[in-house]
C-alpha cells in the first residue's frame, strides 16, 4: 500500500497536477509524473496510489532497485495497480511494462515517477507509445503555496486587454518569494537553513543523478557550469560562450547543458518568430526551473536583492517564466512558451502562442513603475501581428493595472497566481 510521506511544510498542498493524474488513470494504461527531485512527485502519487489501493516499490532503495534489474518482468507481475518511483534508475523496467500491458491493456495498471526526462535517456527504446501519459511536476507554484487560482494563462487569452487586478504584494515581497522558491523543503525553511538545503540539494543533483546519468566523472566542471548559466538567467543560451569562460569544448558543453535539463534543473527557452522577419534571431534563452537555486548559487540572499542596481531583473523575469510554464501544464489553453529578440536587440522577454495562432506578449521590470517606453518591444511585436496579438502586458512590482493604449496593460505581477480562469 501506497503510504503518504510527510510533508515539511506540515500540510499536504493540494496540487493542479492532480486532477491530470487522476484523469489520466481512467483510460490510459501507464501513467508517468516527471519532474525535479524533491518537487512533491512521491506525495503526489502516494496520494493517488493510496486512493486506489496501488502496491508502492521506491528504486531509491537498494534491495528493491536490485530486484528490478535482477528480474524485470517478475518486478512488474503484480496483478493490481503498481506505484514505480524513480523509474529512471532502472530504465530496463519499461520494456517489461511494455510487455505487461500488451497482455492486460486495462487503464491504470502503472502509476510511475520519475527525476529526468525518461523517454530522453541515451540507449533507452521508444518502449510505450501510445500507452504511456506523461504528466510534468514542477517545484510548488505560487498560486499552491498560498491556495491562490493560478490562472492568468486562461484570463490573459481570454480577457485579452479587459485584464485587471489590483495587488497588495509589494516588490519586497516578491524578492521574498523569489528567494523562497518552490521546493517544499525550502519553503518550510528560513534563511540559512534555507540556503543549506539548496546547496545540498544541486550538489547530490549532480553528485548522484548528473554523474549516474552520463557516467561522466567531471562533477566540478559541471558545478562551474551551473553558476555560469544561472548567472545567465533571463539571458541568451550561447554555448561557445560558456565554453570559453569554463575552457571546454563546445560539444561537452552543449551535452552538460542537456543533462541539466534532462534533470529539471535548467530550462530552455526557445526563439519564436513565425517568419515575421528574417532579423529575429533563433537563439533560445535559459531560466533556472526554481528561482530560489538561481539566488542561491549566486549567493544572493533578500539582503542583496533589495540593494538599489542589484541583479533583481534578470532573476525576476526567470522567476516569472517559470511561474508561466508551471501554469502551461494545467491551463486550458494549449499554449508554447517562447522569447523574441531581433538582431537589432528588440525583444520581448516572454512570448505565449496557443494552437489557433493567439499570442500573449510579456515584459517584466523589477520597478513598481511603468513608463511608456517600457512598451517598445510589445508594440514592435503588436505591428507585425495585428490581431493576433490578444494583449501585450508588462509585469511589474506596482499595485493597480494601468492602460498604455488599446491592448496594452501594466499589470502587477501577483496577477500571475491570485488572477482565477475565467
Amino acid at each position: 500500500m501506497a503510504m503518504v510521506p510527510q510533508s515539511p511544510i506540515g500540510r499536504i498542498l493540494p496540487r493542479h497536477a492532480e486532477a491530470a493524474v487522476a484523469d489520466a488513470l481512467v483510460d490510459t494504461r501507464v501513467v508517468l509524473v516527471n519532474g525535479a527531485r524533491q518537487c512533491g512527485k512521491s506525495t503526489l502519487v502516494a496520494r493517488i496510489g493510496g486512493e486506489r489501493g496501488a502496491e508502492w516499490r521506491s528504486l531509491d532503495r537498494a534491495a528493491t532497485r536490485q530486484a528490478a534489474t535482477y528480474d524485470p518482468t517478475e518486478f512488474v507481475a503484480e496483478a493490481g495497480p503498481l506505484v514505480i518511483d524513480e523509474v529512471q534508475r532502472v530504465p530496463e523496467l519499461l520494456l517489461a511494462i511494455k510487455e505487461s500491458v500488451d497482455r492486460d491493456p486495462r487503464p491504470g495498471r502503472f502509476l510511475l515517477t520519475g527525476s529526468a526526462r525518461v523517454l530522453g535517456l541515451r540507449g533507452l527504446p521508444d518502449a510505450l507509445p501510445g500507452r504511456m501519459e506523461t504528466i510534468e511536476l514542477w517545484p510548488l507554484s505560487q498560486g499552491e503555496i498560498d491556495e491562490k487560482p493560478d490562472g492568468f494563462v486562461d484570463a490573459a487569452f481570454a480577457l485579452g486587454p479587459r485584464l485587471h487586478h489590483v495587488s497588495s504584494e509589494s516588490r519586497s515581497g516578491y524578492i521574498d518569494r523569489l528567494v523562497r522558491g518552490g521546493f517544499p523543503e525550502a519553503v518550510a525553511r528560513v534563511s540559512r537553513r534555507r540556503e543549506r538545503f539548496l546547496d545540498s540539494y544541486v550538489s547530490d543533483l549532480i553528485n548522484r543523478d548528473v554523474i549516474q546519468l552520463s557516467e561522466i566523472e567531471r562533477g566540478p566542471e559541471m558545478r562551474a557550469l551551473t553558476r555560469l548559466v544561472a548567472a545567465r538567467s533571463g539571458q541568451l543560451l550561447v554555448p561557445a560562450t560558456l565554453a570559453n569562460d569554463l575552457s571546454l569544448a563546445q560539444p561537452t558543453v552543449k551535452r552538460y547543458l542537456g543533462l541539466l535539463e534532462e534533470v529539471f534543473l535548467i530550462k530552455r527557452i526557445p526563439a519564436w518568430s513565425r517568419n515575421l522577419s528574417s532579423r529575429a534571431i533563433g537563439t533560445p534563452k535559459v531560466a533556472m526551473v526554481d528561482s530560489a537555486v538561481a539566488a542561491s548559487l549566486l549567493g544572493l540572499d533578500t539582503a542583496s536583492l533589495r540593494q538599489p542596481g542589484g541583479p533583481l531583473g534578470p532573476l525576476l523575469e526567470g522567476f516569472v517564466a517559470m511561474e508561466l510554464a508551471r501554469q502551461l501544464t494545467w491551463s486550458e489553453q494549449r499554449a508554447e512558451l517562447y522569447h523574441y529578440r531581433t538582431k537589432d536587440q528588440v525583444e520581448v522577454d516572454i512570448v505565449l502562442e496557443n494552437r489557433r495562432g493567439q499570442v500573449v506578449a510579456i515584459d517584466v521590470k523589477a520597478a513598481s513603475t511603468v513608463k511608456a517606453e517600457d512598451f517598445r518591444g510589445l508594440r514592435h511585436l503588436a505591428d507585425r501581428l495585428g490581431d493576433d496579438l490578444q494583449v501585450g502586458v508588462v509585469f511589474y512590482t506596482g499595485h493597480e493595472t494601468l492602460p498604455f493604449g488599446p491592448r496594452f496593460r501594466a499589470v502587477p505581477i501577483s496577477a500571475l497566481w491570485e488572477m482565477p480562469a475565467p
